[in-house]
């Protein structure tokens, strides 16, 4: 067994060509770019028991050389995953089900009759690779570069697949990704968090991708440190995966969901006091404003159920492309898989970060709340409608309650936390709505959210977070 830890980026055609001769990869390069096809049929049982078992079982044909091969599907982050894997190199084109012992076979599959197994699929490309080789602060890393492009094949249906593919032969995890941040700086690369047996699977259905990482084990006395590192990676995971459904499936849900992560990805940078410093998070605000800048207003007005509403659902199928077709993409979310990897927010932090970074989740949760709902300015029954200004400014504050009680409302110690959850959202909602509608319809809409703070401001969570 071995621990494969590689990074897949999405590309154009003509992205691999311009990368087959990039400088920086060039000037890596050990011998010369070697091309040729690869045929790979998966396995499974006709109820796709190894998927459901997270493992994937691959016949590959390279030249005159089988391999069968074994993998799990572990985990994988802007792109960047790492799983185990079981190689074998066969005599012919036929699986060695004796060589799927108890060493590799999970234990959940140890009565599955393995003579039931069955090509399901094949993912056959041509990959164009070379070994690259440098030294990072005195270690020699090797990385093979590979270029693919061929597609995913199904009795019904098909994907293609043009994408680089990093994976580290000799040295750290976090070489990839700097290689990979270099790269996507230039050129527009997409992190790709599915695999190439996962894309086989979608296409018999769609739902079987996950979009969620598994969620973190946080516990009350969970240190403030670990909570960031935790939920930045949950929801650059659940970004990347939205991201991804949304440009196989173009369904408006998936767009909504999209922006509704970049919107909690956006909050996290800013609920976490000196833990997590400003300076830190300097790179990814601006970028992400500009996202949710774009993506918002289309999402708003996308619920209509007229012309006007299916106009915007297909200018955010445009500007999604749009964007995918820019560096910035890419680049933002490696950086942040990077960010992560170095656990950047933590160097150069004042002691009072350290001495906030070190408090227990359940006591920074309700410091943070209470900071939060202390500092909203909620409707009244007397306000006039000269106030909802003051009202849409507070967009931003009800975004980061939003993030911390969909997050961790669990250890939050007052009354009723979920209806507090719920509440809040409908006021939310309401305003996020205001922009948008015309002006015989906003004495309606005022009324509503006179009421809806009302109802806010009765809460017991309410009152005992502003004692």
């Amino acid at each position: 067994m071995v621990k494969e830890t590689e990074i897949k980026l999405r590309a154009s055609a003509e992205v691999l060509k311009v990368l087959r001769a990039h400088p920086l990869l060039n000037e890596r390069r050990q011998g010369e770019w070697q091309s040729g096809p690869l045929y790979n049929q998966y396995y499974d049982t006709a109820d796709r028991d190894l998927a459901g078992a997270r493992v994937a079982l691959r016949l590959r044909r390279d030249g005159d050389t089988y391999i069968q091969t074994l993998k799990s599907r572990g985990q994988s982050v802007a792109g960047l995953s790492e799983r185990n894997e079981w190689d074998w190199y066969l005599k012919n084109d036929a699986l060695d089900l004796s060589l799927l012992d108890d060493n590799c076979w999970p234990a959940e599959l140890a009565e599955l009759d393995k003579q039931t197994l069955q090509p399901v699929f094949t993912t056959d490309f041509q990959r164009t690779r070379a070994l690259l080789r440098w030294e990072r602060e005195g270690e020699v890393v090797e990385v093979e570069a590979a270029l693919d492009e061929g597609e995913v094949r199904t009795d019904s249906g098909s994907e293609p697949i043009s994408e680089l593919e990093l994976e580290v032969r000799q040295g750290p995890a976090v070489a990839l990704l700097e290689l990979a941040h270099t790269l996507t700086q230039e050129l527009p690369l997409m992190p790709c968090d599915i695999s190439k047996a996962e894309r086989g699977y979608r296409l018999f259905d769609a739902r079987s991708f996950n979009l969620r990482l598994d969620q973190p084990q946080w516990q009350a006395d969970t240190p403030v440190d670990e909570v960031i590192a935790e939920l930045v990676s949950q929801l650059l995971g659940r970004v990347q995966r939205l991201a991804e459904q949304y440009r196989y499936a173009h369904q408006w849900k998936l767009f909504r969901e999209l922006t509704g992560a970049l919107a909690q990805l956006r909050a996290a940078f800013a609920v976490f006091d000196l833990a997590l410093p400003r300076s830190a998070a300097s790179p990814f605000v601006g970028p992400l404003d500009a996202l949710l800048a774009a993506f918002q207003p289309l999402v708003l007005a996308g619920w209509a159920d007229d012309v006007e509403g299916e106009a915007a659902r297909r200018a955010a199928e445009a500007e999604f492309d749009r964007q995918l077709e820019l560096p910035g993409w890419g680049a933002m979310f490696v950086e942040l898989a990077l960010w992560l990897q170095q656990r950047r927010w933590t160097q150069n932090r004042p002691p009072r970060g350290d001495r906030v970074a070190n408090l227990t989740l359940e006591r920074w949760l309700l410091a943070a709340t209470g900071k939060e709902i202390q500092e909203l300015r909620v409707p009244h029954n007397n306000d006039s409608e000269h106030m909802v200004s003051e009202w849409l400014d507070q967009l931003p504050r009800l975004g980061r309650l939003h993030m911390l009680l969909a997050q961790f409302r669990q250890w939050l110690e007052v009354s009723e936390p979920d209806r507090l959850f719920g509440e809040l959202n409908k006021l939310q909602a309401l305003l996020e709505q205001y922009p948008q509608i015309d002006a015989e319809q906003r004495e309606p809409l005022l009324a509503a959210l006179r009421k809806q703070g009302v109802r806010v401001r009765r809460l017991n969570a309410w009152r005992e977070l502003n004692s």
